[in-house]
């Protein structure tokens, strides 16, 4: 098995590890290992941005008819040298 090192650890982070370890009844590497063995072992999230996560939700309803307003003319810039 490979071995890795973990440098510059904060010492709060560090001793809620040790806390939880000691809860677990097993060593702070092992709990490491734990936490990184769980952590990986989850699918990653869908990464499909907003509109995907909001047509997934809406979906199943049959989706949403918006009505479209109708375009204008646009006005006019603003003169910001008078």
């Amino acid at each position: 098995m490979a071995s890795m090192t973990i440098r510059d650890i904060d010492e709060k982070l560090k001793a809620k590890l040790r806390v939880q370890a000691a809860r677990h009844g097993r060593s702070m590497e092992d709990e490491a290992r734990d936490i990184l063995r769980t952590a990986l072992s989850r699918e990653p999230a869908r990464s499909g941005g907003l509109v995907e996560a909001i047509r997934a939700r809406i979906e199943p309803f049959g989706g949403v008819e918006l009505e479209i307003a109708p375009r204008q003319v646009m006005r006019e810039p603003v003169d910001l040298d008078r």
